[in-house]
């Protein structure tokens, strides 16, 4: 689809917020949500994830899916069936089509869909966000939010532009055990913080996998779309049979490693905890050459992060003055007996509540709200993500000035906080 006209359709898209009566057959029911209210949505990306994502977003009452893209025409085809069967379960009897398309534009230019749900590698996470906002579409966006973090700021930037409603895919902010740790550590339960200990895995690396012959059910141009060229290898885009997880996300130009995949999870709850959503670390340390954990994350207020194994995996470790916290997905421990369990005072300051990061999602927007995870908080983590792999690959101390996004006399450091966009792809003109 040409830009140009993309663009100029996409401006009076974005003028003004309606919820689309939807296109359903239904049968009336008590349980029924007006079509007026109903909130219509198209995913961009129907991989694995997409799956989990249908799965929470249709248990939102007020959903209802009409259409779905996808580079990979089986991928798309086993999406659009998924998504029909969740469709008619929600319309006692009826029905509603999803529509299908191979370019996520044509799925933008529907005036029916309200909002979309990005489930793409990282590497086409900006350029269709911010087409998104330029049409007039709220966003659910997967992490990390953004590859590089010029490219965070301009998903921010476009998103307050337009007046969306963003949810970032951090849904850990939404699990009770994550929120209560990082309210312990907001509201000085464990003392003074000292430090913290993030483990998760090894940084970025090149993409040096040889070239085999592209699947006939695959546009493989289109999957590369904005990053630089190079050939088809099915660990980027596994099969459709492969039930497994796609390794795009090790690899420089399409991910970040598990720096970004789950350090966009465990850095993101030690952002939050030090109620740093709008900022970051001033100084990162890079370990010794080769080195794939030691770097050190050192805030302003002397706090010190590290990434490091400190003895479980995917987990973060607070280490206060008066004692410790440990969370993760399958544990929430202290050392001060009790804590894990504490209410908190009507003096203590509560963070964001969210049972639900998606139905948190929908009621943003109904709500014209910021949502648990908005765009601003999914730009500040994953930035801090892509500047620890920029620490890795220099291997040398950065100082970094969260205000202004900016390193401090490193022009080599600065050149990596962007990327080169192929052909006509370009996400800067909104």
């Amino acid at each position: 689809m040409d830009r140009r006209n993309f663009i100029g359709k996409s401006a009076v898209a974005a003028g003004a917020f309606t919820i689309i009566p939807s296109r359903v057959m239904a049968k009336d029911s008590k349980n029924s949500i007006a079509p007026s209210e109903t909130i219509n949505l198209g995913y961009i990306g129907v991989g694995k994830q997409s799956y989990t994502l249908l799965g929470s977003l249709n248990k939102c009452k007020e959903t209802m899916v009409l259409a779905a893209c996808d580079v990979d025409k089986i991928k798309l085809g086993r999406f659009k069936e998924a998504a029909e069967k969740a469709n008619a379960g929600k319309l006692d009897g009826g029905s509603q089509t999803v529509d299908t398309y191979e370019n996520y534009r044509e799925l933008l230019e529907r005036k029916d869909i309200d909002a979309v749900v990005i489930a793409t590698p990282d590497h086409w996470h900006a350029m269709i966000a911010i087409d998104a906002a330029k049409a007039g579409k709220d966003i659910y966006c997967e992490k990390p939010m953004a590859l590089t973090v010029a490219e965070g700021r301009a998903m921010v930037d476009a998103t307050r532009k337009y007046e969306r409603v963003f949810q970032t895919g951090n849904m850990q902010r939404s699990w009770r055990n994550f929120r209560h740790s990082c309210e312990m550590v907001s509201n000085g339960y464990i003392g003074e913080i000292k430090e913290i200990n993030v483990s998760v895995g090894d940084p970025v690396m090149a993409c040096e996998i040889p070239a085999v012959e592209v699947p006939e059910n695959l546009n493989w141009d289109l999957w590369v779309g904005p990053s630089m060229f190079r050939n088809y290898n099915p660990e980027l885009a596994p099969p459709p049979d492969d039930r497994g997880w796609a390794n795009w996300r090790a690899y420089r130009n399409y991910g970040g490693g598990q720096i970004t995949d789950w350090g966009a999870h465990m850095f993101d709850i030690a952002q939050w905890a030090m109620g740093m959503d709008q900022s970051g670390p001033v100084e990162f340390i890079a370990p010794e050459h080769g080195a794939k954990r030691g770097m050190k994350m050192v805030y302003e207020n002397g706090v010190v992060m590290n990434h490091t194994d400190w003895g479980s995996f995917n987990a973060v470790q607070f280490l206060g003055s008066e004692g410790n916290i440990e969370v993760s997905r399958s544990f929430y421990r202290s050392d001060i007996e009790g804590l894990t369990d504490f209410e908190l005072k009507e003096t203590d300051t509560p963070l964001y509540k969210s049972d639900d990061h998606y139905q948190d999602w929908i009621d943003a927007i109904k709500n014209r709200t910021r949502p648990v995870s908005d765009v601003e908080t999914g730009h500040r983590t994953a930035s801090l993500c892509n500047i620890v792999n920029i620490g890795y690959a220099l291997e040398r101390t950065l100082k970094w000035k969260p205000a202004h996004e900016r390193f401090i006399d490193d022009d080599d450091a600065n050149s990596m906080l962007t990327r080169p966009f192929r052909g006509s792809w370009d996400y800067h003109d909104f």
